[in-house]
């Protein structure tokens, strides 16, 4: 018989073990698959081990786009020691890390809409000098150098008589793209490293997008002399190469 089924090509050696495996039931209960289940009575099977592991998986995982939001999101809209929110409307700006207003927003905060809620408002230009006298906001104090804001805030910093009160401090330069939030940044370290964390004299730091440069057009009311001196005034090259200099 196996001579008649046999393919020609396939020698006996090979057909036979086929022919048995496809026979046999699958799933026929041998004495010898009996024995040994019994044998491993009461031990977990492999499904077993594995099921706990498959209910782990079931469980929601963040992805690592999610984590950073997260971080990122951490405090995002407290004050620099977590203590309240911000108080001033915030815009997006150049320095993800930094607060922004608009030009707006500062003169709501020049014209006393916030009186009831701030004692005192620090607006820091930190242009240079030639810069400041050609045209600033009224109030505005120049500290272009690190030195001259640290002298002016952190030696002596000013606090608040009524508790209930803030001191909020606005940085601008001419663009509010580097030296504005370079110095609110310099700001924050050194109020850092003065005090036990989270502890802060000044929690509440701003930075006037666009600087006195978008500033002005809006508002020529509020800045005096009402005019604009840029930083690269033809007349004034040499001062700026003085104060670059000066601030390396």
């Amino acid at each position: 018989c196996r001579q008649l089924f046999r393919s020609p090509s396939m020698p006996s050696s090979v057909i036979r073990p086929i022919l048995k495996r496809i026979d046999r039931p699958q799933d026929r209960d041998t004495p010898v698959k009996a024995k040994r289940r019994r044998s491993v009575a009461g031990t977990p099977s492999k499904e077993a081990a594995v099921e706990p592991v498959a209910w782990l998986l079931r469980s929601r995982s963040f992805s690592h786009e999610e984590i950073d939001n997260l971080l990122a999101n951490d405090h995002q809209d407290l004050i620099g020691d977590f203590s309240k929110a911000y108080l001033l409307q915030t815009v997006e700006g150049k320095h993800q890390d930094l607060k922004y207003i608009s030009p707006e927003m500062m003169v709501a905060v020049l014209t006393g809409q916030f009186s009831s809620l701030i004692e005192s408002c620090v607006i820091v230009d930190c242009r240079y000098p030639y810069e400041y006298e050609g045209g600033h906001i009224k109030g505005a104090v120049n500290l272009p150098m690190e030195q001259d804001v640290e002298e002016f805030l952190l030696k002596k910093p000013i606090v608040p008589f009524d508790a209930s009160k803030r001191v909020i401090v606005i940085f601008h330069c001419e663009f509010s793209s580097e030296r504005g939030p370079r110095m609110c940044r310099f700001v924050r370290e050194k109020d850092r490293a003065c005090n036990e964390y989270p502890h802060l004299h000044y929690p509440e730091l701003y930075v006037l997008k666009g600087g006195y440069r978008e500033f002005f057009p809006q508002y020529q009311t509020h800045c005096e002399p009402q005019d604009y001196r840029p930083m690269h005034h033809k007349d004034f090259k040499e001062d700026l190469r003085k104060f670059r200099l000066k601030s390396r």
